[in-house]
């Protein structure tokens, strides 16, 4: 018997499925041939691929699991560049609704040029964006301009942001409801409350356990770094693993500009094209710098991405 399900969770060589919206989870394995023909990144088969597979999805045991035969097109995905000196790519989730990119100011500090290649990549690849800035309860006591200017930033370049509390649930019905009925990938830099944020949005959760591996595949595979839950809210949020460095895959230079909302809206005013944004004359995406009407800080971001040091490129 073959069906159509989705990967809800990558431990190595072993995946977890479901036929999603129902949640009925049983194991699988890819075919060898399948993993070499489909992609060149580390995991040809990512969280939210869609699959097809060989065998009842009743009678897939992890000694007998179901065999992934066939990987789909992806709607959309996200990818990131190893920041080692390996240059390898790896998929981080595919199919996905909409990212939260869960952000805190300070413990750990923000680095504005980290979350910039994120939302980026998003761009590039299709898939919208909300910013939850967490931990908003501890900033705005002790840092409030803090607060202000990251939204200034943020908001101005086009973006929803979104302020959570994990712990006093300020924001969490908020962010609940955006992500109902949609397939989330919540993402971020370690440290910056994520779990927390998964746990606020549904206290039945908790990412750090490994739940979904102890029930199905007997507490083998609780390191998998991907996963997808689903939401008692309705709808589902695949967490990562927190993200230490991010390089960008499949963009040349020239390109990154257009992914930057707030510059693409008056990239047509610059006097010469292509305008690189840099040192041409006549440049309206300076020009709206100098004004103000774009921030300094995002136009620093995207001279730090032009001239990236190549492992992360």
């Amino acid at each position: 018997m073959t069906g159509v399900a989705t990967v809800v969770k990558n431990a190595g060589s072993h995946y977890l499925l479901s036929e999603l919206p129902e949640w009925n989870l049983f194991p699988a394995v890819l075919r060898g041939k399948v993993r070499l023909a489909h992609s060149s990144a580390t995991n040809p088969v990512a969280v939210g691929d869609r699959v097809r597979y060989e065998m009842d999805a009743s009678e897939a045991t992890e000694t007998n699991p179901a065999l992934i035969t066939e990987i789909f097109p992806r709607e959309n995905y996200l990818i990131r560049k190893s920041t080692n000196l390996s240059r390898q790519a790896h998929v981080i989730a595919a199919n996905v609704d909409q990212a939260v990119l869960a952000v805190s100011i300070y413990f750990p500090e923000i680095k504005l040029p980290f979350l910039d290649r994120l939302l980026v990549t998003c761009e590039v690849y299709k898939v919208p964006v909300i910013i939850a800035l967490n931990k908003v309860d501890m900033y705005r006591a002790e840092a409030p301009e803090a607060v202000e200017d990251f939204k200034r930033i943020y908001t101005g370049a086009g973006y929803r942001v979104i302020e959570t509390s994990a712990r006093t649930g300020e924001g969490i019905d908020e962010l609940r409801r955006l992500c109902a009925g949609r397939v989330n990938l919540i993402s971020g830099e370690s440290g910056v409350g994520k779990s927390s944020i998964i746990r606020a949005l549904d206290p039945s959760l908790d990412p750090k356990v490994g739940r979904i591996s102890e029930a199905h595949l007997q507490g083998k595979h609780t390191t998998s770094l991907y996963e997808m839950y689903r939401l008692s809210s309705g709808g589902f949020i695949i967490d990562t693993p927190g993200l230490r460095g991010f390089g960008l895959v499949d963009l040349e230079k020239e390109e990154i500009g257009k992914y930057f909302p707030e510059m693409l809206r008056v990239t047509d005013d610059c006097r010469f094209v292509p305008c690189t944004h840099t040192h041409e004359p006549g440049c309206a995406v300076k020009a709206a710098v100098e004004a103000g009407a774009i921030s300094a800080e995002r136009y620093n971001s995207y001279l730090g991405m032009l001239e990236e040091d190549k492992k992360f490129r």
